[in-house]
């Protein structure tokens, strides 16, 4: 049998494999290119690359809020015990719900309604309603924008927590702190774009994958300060070198580093990595001097409640916080305290009991930033958020409990251009279900990022062939919810 065959092309197959082979190890090889990171990238076709740096950026219009202060809730705080009162859950408290509420977990098989132990009460010009638990933050309604009609996409914490903070349930994507330092950079050279503040007793659920940077260049990943001892991990040497020997050190690994960008042009984590190390020269030596509450009043740390051994930890890191924003640091998230576990506001059981426990160590420094923000003609240019990734089931879990519930939770806001002393939407008479002008955590993140004058359309990265973006319009059709705003681009 000859190998030899007629075709329009006239081609016999030896020739064709002879012809085309080299094309096939020609793919194989960029794969493998590819995946060492070894070739040039195509130009986004939609996005404007940004440097890799800390350097200060401009937005796509004019900015309502130059930085954030994320209070961040793990857990799931109830909407209908903090924020919002059900007068038709209050008087059916007990019965049997003919309708089925979707339950996470166990032991809410009964779908008997469960009235707020807790009592109401309106506050400010605006009447607001806050629960007798949130009497602080009561205290401050007519700065506060509360939003009721957030609803999230899982009613696990892992999910729901990536969800409220990357815009995805899964988690290996950049975190709204990274995409707003990665966007905006930092008004401080001497200090990072995105600080944590974390409980010093321990990590919330979650760790630190809570403020990773995904695949954004590694310069962007959150920051973790100490309140306690030193306020910035691995800042300083072990032991004290001789006069010279640390420059010493810095100036070799800088010749190093260099020799080594040459040799790696298109390497983008060694260019990340030596930001980080010229970030930390940096800020040894203004890091100390920014989170030194030494010359704080006795007034500003009692209105944060560091003068009781019951809030003190959390006003502590809510006073750093402000000095952070002060000093031109774009992004700081205060995480939860964990004295009752990691996942502290996730309350199944015995919620009377254990609710206010969260609340006594939280809403008296809450309100107390908020204050001393105002106070310091801050508050406009920043935007303070309290929430938690979802809320609570309006009927009862293990006799006194409330299990997860993703369509329906209360957000916070106040200053960076929101309305103040606004309630925006509503849930359905029992607060299972958001109703009424519903904000979906797209919807809110587009918001955010809006406030800092980034339109959420444009903020994009290449990544796996394509412009990712923190929202993913086009498939959550994500908004800027203007009806929360006090101006915005969109009107």
């Amino acid at each position: 049998m000859t190998s030899e065959f007629t075709s329009d092309f006239n081609v016999s197959r030896r020739q064709f494999l002879e012809q085309f082979g080299l094309g096939f190890g020609g793919l194989a090889l960029t794969q493998l290119l590819a995946q060492d990171g070894l070739l040039a990238k195509a130009p986004s076709t939609t996005s404007k690359a940004h440097s890799i740096d800390l350097t200060p950026k401009t937005g796509n219009f004019p900015v309502q809020a130059k930085a954030i202060i994320q209070l961040f809730h793990h857990g799931g705080p109830s909407q209908m015990d903090l924020f919002d009162p059900k007068p038709e859950l209050q008087k059916r408290g007990g019965e049997k719900y003919a309708k089925k509420f979707e339950s996470f977990q166990p032991g809410s098989e009964s779908n008997q309604l469960m009235a707020s132990p807790f009592k109401f009460s309106r506050y400010g010009e605006s009447g607001m309603d806050f629960s007798e638990l949130v009497p602080h933050l009561g205290s401050v309604a007519d700065d506060l924008c509360m939003v009721r009609s957030m609803y999230s996409e899982h009613n696990n914490h892992p999910q729901g927590m990536f969800m409220i903070n990357t815009g995805k349930t899964f988690g290996g994507r950049p975190s709204l702190g990274a995409w707003v330092s990665y966007g905006l950079g930092t008004e401080n050279q001497n200090l990072p774009a995105y600080v944590v503040l974390r409980d010093p007793e321990g990590y919330n659920n979650g760790g630190t994958r809570f403020w990773t940077n995904g695949w954004l260049p590694a310069l962007y990943r959150g920051t973790e300060f100490s309140s306690r001892g030193a306020p910035v991990l691995n800042l300083r040497p072990g032991v004290d070198l001789p006069d010279g020997a640390q420059r010493n050190n810095l100036d070799l690994l800088a010749k190093l580093n260099e020799e080594r960008r040459k040799r790696y042009p298109l390497d983008s984590r060694l260019d990340a990595r030596l930001r980080h190390y010229e970030l930390a020269a940096r800020m040894q030596l203004s890091a100390d001097r920014v989170v030194d509450l030494s010359g704080e009043t006795a007034a500003t740390r009692k209105l944060y409640g560091m003068d009781n051994p019951v809030t003190a930890s959390y006003g502590k890191r809510c006073l750093m916080a402000r000095r952070l924003v002060e000093s031109g640091v774009r992004f700081v998230q205060v995480l939860t305290p964990v004295k009752t576990g990691r996942i502290a506001w996730d309350h199944h059981g015995k919620l009377k009991a254990r609710l206010p426990v969260m609340t006594a160590m939280t809403d008296l420094p809450a309100a107390g930033l908020i204050r001393d923000l105002k106070s310091r003609g801050l508050l406009d240019e920043t935007l303070v958020i309290w929430t938690g990734e979802f809320g609570r089931l309006p009927i009862s879990q293990n006799k006194d409990g409330r299990d997860h519930n993703r369509h329906a939770f209360t957000l916070l806001m106040a200053g960076g251009g929101v309305k103040a002393g606004h309630i925006h939407g509503k849930t359905d008479e029992f607060g299972y279900r958001s109703a009424v002008n519903r904000v979906s955590v797209p919807d809110y993140l587009a918001t955010v990022l809006h406030q800092l004058g980034l339109n959420h359309h444009k903020l994009t990265y290449p990544h796996n062939g394509r412009d990712e973006t923190l929202t993913d319009p086009d498939v959550n059709h994500a908004r800027v919810v203007s009806g929360i705003l006090k101006r915005s681009a969109y009107l």
